[in-house]
């Protein structure tokens, strides 16, 4: 399952542009952590996973499939370099867009 995980992450990762010192950054751990959790060597915390979850704008059930889309909810950005508070920021953005597609999933019943 670590493997799985990790491999959703750095698909994730890469599809959004993000390296491992910017995640490890958002993250407030070392990058070796972010390496050894994309390799399957580590596993990652349930706090982290809700971070890196909402910063990519998919579910915790989506990262522990077994099959992900690297895709995810767009919003156009524009930077050169992000910094923590730009992650907060998009992480932010991203749960609410969830949040309001999964209260939409519920209206429809």
């Amino acid at each position: 399952m670590a493997n799985i995980i990790g491999n959703n992450i750095k698909t994730l990762r890469d599809g959004m542009g993000f390296n491992q010192s910017t995640i490890a950054h958002f993250l407030n751990v070392d990058q070796s952590l972010i390496s050894k959790i994309e390799k399957g060597e580590r596993s990652i915390s349930a706090d982290m996973l809700e971070k890196l979850a909402c910063l990519f704008g998919v579910s915790i059930d989506a990262i522990e499939s077994s099959t992900i889309e690297a895709s995810s909810l767009s919003f156009a950005f524009r930077a050169s370099d992000l910094a923590a508070e730009d992650m907060e920021a998009i992480s932010a953005i991203n749960r609410i867009a969830l949040n309001s597609e999964y209260m939409a999933e519920m209206l429809k019943g």
